[in-house]
């Protein structure tokens, strides 16, 4: 290698330095071990579950299959947050309800509902809590003193698999062979009378 080559790769180099030592940086580095990470405050479900002491989801023989239309459609038991197999909890005659916490009719409807599910005589309600986190829908139902076995469905399968409207609430009667139909009349059951009449 020349001198002069030789001078023009130490000029380089200097250069380079110079450049480096020069340029701006942040007057406080910054250690990366240091920054927080967001988080989330997590809700303690099971204080939430004990709280809202719903009554357990009904689980149906092995033998008895529930609609067909919801058979293998997964869920989790709000009461005690174990997956569930919607069908199972259906296998009779029983009414099924769909509500968001959100819903303020679906508030009302429920009062009436759990107060029919504790008459003698009355088929299982089983309410989907659609559009909602579980630990919202718990909350608000320990506050309206609404036991009804629940479900969380947050994938919205079980109201897709029965090709349910989008408005809320929407009740079903499930018959005994497994057909469920639609209430619409009325569109919100505000009594007893009401649910009697059409279960």
């Amino acid at each position: 290698m020349s001198a002069a080559a030789r001078w023009a790769v130490v000029v380089l180099v200097l250069a380079v330095a110079g450049v480096v030592a020069l340029w701006p940086r942040s007057p406080d580095p910054v250690d990366q071990r240091a920054i927080p990470t967001r988080t989330q405050p997590t809700t303690d479900l099971e204080a939430a579950r004990a709280q809202a002491a719903l009554r357990p989801c009904p689980r149906g023989p092995a033998d008895a299959r529930g609609p067909q239309v919801l058979r293998g459609v997964p869920a989790t038991c709000l009461g005690d947050g174990q997956p569930v197999d919607v069908a199972s909890t259906v296998t009779g005659r029983a009414v099924v309800n769909f509500w968001a916490t959100w819903c303020v009719p679906c508030q009302e409807e429920l009062k009436v509902l759990d107060a029919y599910a504790q008459e003698p005589g009355a088929v299982p309600v089983v309410a989907v809590l659609v559009e909602s986190k579980e630990a919202d829908g718990l909350e608000l139902l320990a506050k309206l003193g609404v036991r009804l076995p629940s479900v969380a469905d947050p994938a919205d399968g079980v109201r897709k698999a029965v090709h349910a409207p989008r408005r809320l609430p929407v009740t079903y009667v499930v018959g005994a062979d497994g057909s469920l139909t639609e209430v619409g009349d009325p569109l919100v059951l505000t009594s007893v009378e009401q649910v009697r009449e059409v279960v």
